[in-house]
């Protein structure tokens, strides 16, 4: 993408993932600037990657051609507040978060060029699952060279936006459902007289193959399933639904706009 800057409002786990992967691809460095109001986080930053530059202010980073907003929800409405008379009119403004749409970010900053992007931790690795969204307003041109950078991130796509808490809910807080359970099994794995390198190639190729199982072989779920006699934890399965359900659509209630 050709810009000459970009800039971070927010120096946590997103920015830092960001920052990453465009390490792996050895994006150019001359150009990126971060704020964060606690003045340890932006220390860590800067010395895992020396080549950024830190803000003094919010508005410093805000003058960027491309300004990631990387900041929960609650505090967003402020800091766009905060930003908006140093964020230039040509800027592209690419929200990082649920629940604050883009009307009511450009209802604030007053600017044509805003857009959504719900990132997954994956793109570290630069395989990450991210769905984004344009306003209307979005310039053609711009439309076309924020896609082709995104997608250095890994797979990048566009949907409605009334989608994009669905897809923080289903997509990026997934991993989470199932990392500790992994972790679970490879600890297990040690009294069953296996090596820590034999459970990870274990647990590791067992799921990638049945992913492919479940979702690329054209056998029904009932099919699939029934091709494993002895389940160890399925009398625990309508506990572990229920689970799921309250607690994931409890909060999608509260991170929907």
């Amino acid at each position: 993408m050709k810009t000459q800057s970009f800039g971070f409002i927010g120096g946590g786990r997103i920015t830092r993932i960001f920052l990453h992967a465009f390490k792996n691809i050895k994006a150019s460095w001359d150009d990126v600037m971060v704020f964060d109001t606690n003045a340890e986080i932006s220390s860590k930053l800067k010395q895992q990657f020396p080549e950024i530059s830190i803000a003094k202010t919010a508005g410093e980073a805000a003058r960027a051609d491309v300004v990631f907003i990387a900041l929960h929800p609650p505090v967003i409405i402020e800091a766009l507040a905060g930003i908006k008379d140093h964020v230039n009119e040509n800027a592209i403004i690419v929200s990082l978060a649920p629940k604050i749409t883009i009307e009511k970010m450009r209802g604030i900053l007053g600017l044509p060029n805003v857009m959504r992007l719900i990132p997954n931790a994956t793109s570290i690795i630069n395989e990450g699952y991210n769905p984004f969204c344009f306003a209307k307003s979005f310039d053609p041109t711009k439309k076309i060279a924020i896609i082709s950078f995104l997608e250095k991130l890994g797979s990048t796509f566009e949907v409605d936006e009334k989608k994009l808490e669905g897809y923080a809910i289903i997509s990026a807080m997934l991993p989470t459902y199932f990392w500790f359970q992994w972790k679970t099994l490879i600890d297990l794995s040690v009294d069953m007289d296996m090596e820590s390198c034999e459970s990870n190639k274990a647990v590791m190729q067992t799921l990638e193959a049945s992913l492919k199982l479940m979702f690329k072989s054209g056998m029904s779920y009932d099919a699939v399933t029934d091709l494993i006699p002895v389940k160890p934890i399925g009398e625990h399965k309508d506990e572990i639904n229920q689970i799921l359900q309250t607690k994931l659509l409890g909060l999608y209630q509260k991170i929907k706009p």
